[in-house]
């Protein structure tokens, strides 16, 4: 079969667009949106199964097809529209790629997603991994005004646009951000972008959890619009303590004026992270994700964090855990068993806390799902929109918890 698959895709595609993976499955890195369209039909007709790949460096590159398609070749910044505040980009850009570019025109991309920096801009918006980042900025699908992809059929389709607008209708862009790839191949987005800011500036807090989210919350009501606001458990920030760390972002004097209005006491002390050393800071911990073979993200509100915390300690374990004290986002990284996350899962929907698995093993994925089982009226919704973006389910993801296992 997978012979078959491999002579077939290098007559459609050509040899140098066709190598094998790891375990010898025919991996296809088409050049252009049309070509990928192609592969896609010759697989709905062929009946194989297709995993889409990043660089492989966030999810496991392990579900089972029959051959697999990346984005890879696709890896151009189109253009750089500093007037409009746009970027179109092609999904196999790498997120270091692409800053490189825009700061060539004093531009920026402002997300920060966990994992690698050569993760593609593709992996990134299918999966919608925010960072800490996303308190000042929003999150991911904020920053995604249009998109090419292609269905599992092989159709090409445009969504959206390359202006901030609100879009009429049903927005095909946001289904594609955060689908973990269940409805298309993203392969061209337009992406809002925001002047390289003037200061940058990230200082640091240890103390108890508790005391920490005390800090923050004071934070916040005294009116301090920090880009990011983060809390990271001792064992992520390799520290005895909790340690909260705020970033500051904008022009020198409003960054200025935020270190001065930072609240503490006499058992808070802020220490400032050399300039040269706060790009380092935030990218260890962004790698942390990729720490554990399990990550998975709460999304609480910033006034329920601790009891959040609570129920993530109690059901796994305290472990790694980066939690964003402004917004109430948590995400937990380390090795559990199927039961504890379900446990976990219904515990949450239970305080209306929703959990997304972002990482795991395959085997953990199709039991789990990323999402779980949907609310009542969603799977219907869901299932009408794969059914038309992926009529023959061609690709192998795991949306939805498998209850028998």
């Amino acid at each position: 079969m997978t012979d078959t698959v491999y002579i077939r895709l290098r007559q459609l595609l050509g040899s140098t667009s066709v190598e094998r993976d790891a375990s010898g499955v025919p991996r296809a890195s088409p050049e252009s949106p049309e070509a990928m369209a192609e592969a896609c039909a010759l697989a709905h007709a062929e009946g194989w199964r297709v995993r889409v790949e990043g660089r492989g460096t966030w999810l496991p590159p392990d579900a089972p097809a029959d051959l697999v398609l990346t984005a890879r070749a696709l890896d151009q910044v189109v253009s750089v529209a500093p007037a409009d505040l746009v970027s179109t980009v092609q999904a196999g850009t790498t997120l270091e790629s692409l800053r490189r570019q825009l700061a060539d025109s004093g531009m920026w991309f402002a997300a920060d997603p966990p994992g690698r920096p050569d993760r593609t801009i593709g992996s990134i918006l299918a999966t919608a991994t925010p960072g800490p980042l996303r308190l000042g900025f929003g999150p991911i699908r904020d920053h995604v005004l249009g998109c090419t992809f292609v269905t599992g059929d092989g159709r090409v389709v445009t969504a959206g646009g390359r202006v901030v607008k609100n879009v009429a209708g049903f927005d095909l862009t946001k289904l594609h951000i955060g689908g973990f790839g269940g409805f298309g191949i993203l392969t061209e987005v337009h992406l809002r972008l925001r002047a390289l800011p003037r200061a940058d500036v990230t200082v640091v807090t240890r103390g108890s959890r508790d005391d920490l989210l005390a800090v923050s919350r004071a934070a916040m009501e005294e009116g301090l619009a920090p880009a990011a606001m983060e809390l990271f458990s001792p064992a992520l920030a390799a520290d005895p303590s909790w340690l909260l760390a705020v970033r500051l972002l904008g022009l020198e004097e409003a960054v200025h004026a935020d270190l001065n209005r930072l609240p503490g006491d006499e058992g808070t002390t802020w220490q400032p992270i050399p300039a040269d050393q706060s790009s380092v800071f935030w990218t260890l911990t962004g790698r942390a994700a990729l720490s554990g073979p399990i990550a998975l993200r709460l999304g609480a509100l910033a006034e329920g964090l601790d009891e959040t915390l609570d129920l993530l300690s109690h059901h796994l374990d305290e472990g790694m855990v980066s939690a964003g004290a402004g917004d109430g986002t948590v995400r937990w990284i380390g090795e559990t068993g199927v039961d504890r996350v379900r446990a976990l899962r219904k515990a949450a929907a239970a305080r209306e806390i929703p959990l997304t698995l972002e990482r795991a093993p395959w085997g953990f994925r199709k039991v789990v799902g990323h999402f779980g089982a949907y609310r009542e009226g969603v799977g219907q919704l869901v299932q009408r929109l794969r059914e038309t973006y992926d009529p023959s389910e061609r690709f192998s993801v795991a949306l939805e918890s498998r209850e028998d296992g």
